[in-house]
């Protein structure tokens, strides 16, 4: 067996990481509060602390309340210290955003991808040609900039190099992480956008510490991510949470994967417009998806019949794949989102709990809670950021470079 032993720089550099996790999850607060919430001792933590404010990543933020004595001083994240940008890959458009340290939202871009422009290393060049427009428009200096995260629509296979198995977008693995440090010079984090989604609610959300949360995203594709206590469940090859794939009914519909009888191949946004046109008949002719799902969900608030049948229709399915979530998983609570999610979430949650509660084991369904995701739909680009400050808290608020 062996032994790994720890260096003084380890041991440093752990507990600067303690303390910057610490101010993120309670800061600011007193250098004596940071001492006990982080575990360390009064002295590490006071020469911690005074690393991080010399070096610029942690602020004064006040002093607390005195009893007479000499105040003590508020210390937390300084949002100034650097920036990062997180990015939501989608089929048809992407989304950057810029966010600061403390991860409030400072600019948004959104830029479309037309036909013939998936292929990785034109998305590649848009994402590139968005970090430029975002420094251009916010005057964020480029030498601030922490890393780069983005959300997929695929596998991501995590074997030293992150390739990107996106079907939808013609890919087999691409190498986008590389050519995105190719092209902006800065460390590139690629993931699952459910994955994404998953770490927002885990940091931000609903999906809290001390739970076991299943995280829903349902758009034009359907993924999960899997939170066991807080912590993102990867797989052996980090694509553990492909709940889209589950087969639903053997040998259903063509998925975009290629296989039939695939969740996303019923609950997915193409497979609900279709439903939709079906029986709306022109009604959706030459409207887009997003379109055609608020056309939907206003005819279903509206009273609709034929709305509400097709609401009726997707949760049996939906209802079925978060009973196969309660069966498999047990989770405490199982979060939707992802822009379909959202959407229509609010008309098919009661449905969706019904079709679940026919089919799940009883004791592990009536301990669970199922909601929407708490974050809106910038939550993906809001999770890829999040994995680039994860990063450099865990490095003990060290730089990457590329």
């Amino acid at each position: 067996m062996s032994i790994t032993r720890r260096t003084t720089r380890d041991v440093r550099l752990g507990n600067r990481a303690s303390v910057l996790y610490t101010l993120r999850r309670e800061g600011p607060i007193s250098r004596q509060d940071i001492a006990v919430r982080a575990g360390v001792s009064a002295a590490t933590a006071n020469n911690v602390v005074g690393q991080l404010l010399e070096e610029g990543v942690l602020g004064e933020a006040g002093q607390m309340p005195s009893n007479g004595g000499r105040p003590a001083s508020l210390t937390g994240i300084n949002p100034g210290y650097g920036a990062v940008v997180g990015v939501d890959l989608g089929e048809t458009a992407v989304r950057l955003e810029l966010f600061d340290l403390a991860l409030q939202r400072t600019l948004l871009v959104d830029t479309p991808v037309r036909a013939g422009e998936q292929g990785a290393e034109a998305i590649a060049e848009l994402i590139a040609a968005g970090v430029e427009r975002l420094l251009s428009e916010s005057g964020v200096a480029r030498e601030r900039l922490l890393g780069l995260g983005v959300g997929v629509p695929g596998i991501v296979e995590d074997s030293g190099t992150s390739l990107v198995h996106a079907p939808s977008m013609g890919w087999e693995g691409a190498p986008l992480a590389a050519l995105l440090e190719q092209r902006t010079g800065l460390p590139a984090t690629v993931s699952n956008g459910a994955k994404a989604l998953g770490t927002a609610e885990a940091w931000f959300g609903a999906a809290g510490e001390g739970q076991d949360v299943v995280v829903c995203l349902i758009g034009t594709g359907v993924g999960a991510s899997l939170l066991q206590q807080g912590t993102l469940y990867r797989g052996a090859s980090a694509s553990a949470g492909e709940w889209g794939h589950t087969t639903i009914v053997l040998d259903g519909d063509t998925c975009r994967c290629g296989a039939h009888g695939c969740l996303e191949a019923y609950v997915g946004a193409p497979a609900i417009v279709r439903r939709w046109a079906a029986v709306s008949g022109e009604a959706t002719a030459g409207l887009g998806e997003e379109e055609v799902i608020e056309q939907l969900a206003v005819a279903a608030e509206a009273g609709g019949e034929q709305a509400l049948e097709v609401l009726r229709e997707t949760a049996r399915y939906l209802g079925a794949g978060v009973s196969d979530l309660v069966n498999l998983v047990n989770p405490d609570r199982i979060v939707i989102g992802g822009w379909v999610g959202l959407r229509l979430g609010p008309l098919l949650l009661p449905l969706v709990r019904e079709q679940a509660r026919r089919r799940a084991l009883g004791p592990p369904f009536e301990r669970l809670t199922l909601d929407l995701c708490h974050l809106g739909p910038d939550a993906v680009a809001l999770g890829a950021a999040t994995m680039i400050v994860d990063r450099f808290f865990a490095a003990g608020g060290q730089r990457e470079t590329v």
